[in-house]
């Protein structure tokens, strides 16, 4: 999202609001991670950087698209080994649309969750 500078914008009573794509992304994948059974985000495709990401670059796992007052969140992550893939899924889903929502107001229509991969934890 760094080289996409587009904002969501909305009027208010004293003037207006204008929140970053970026900043929403940011949003999405912080809630993303604090699942259990997401061991990363994956960079989305078409980025220079392929692969598992850190908490510094929350928003390059994440694509956000903005129809008029609505989003649509993209999320691509890595499960843990021996998690169920379809649950980690739904619950990414739900911890991104309530974050998003109750953090802007804004209405999130999907949350479209992309598993790239399974990480293995290494032993010591």
């Amino acid at each position: 999202m760094g080289e996409n500078k587009d904002y969501v914008t909305y009027s208010e009573e004293r003037g207006s609001i204008n929140i970053s794509e970026e900043v929403l992304a940011v949003i999405a994948g912080s809630a993303a991670l604090e699942i259990e059974g997401v061991a990363g985000l994956y960079s989305t495709p078409g980025r220079d950087f392929a692969g598992l990401l850190g908490k510094k670059n929350l928003a390059k796992g994440v694509k956000i698209r903005v129809d008029d007052k609505t989003i649509v969140a993209d999320l691509y992550i890595m499960a843990a080994f021996g998690c169920a893939v379809g649950d980690v899924g739904t619950a990414v889903q739900k911890a991104v649309a309530t974050a998003i929502e109750s953090t802007t107001g804004l209405s999130v229509t999907s949350v479209n969750v992309h598993v790239c991969g399974i990480s293995f934890k290494k032993d010591k």
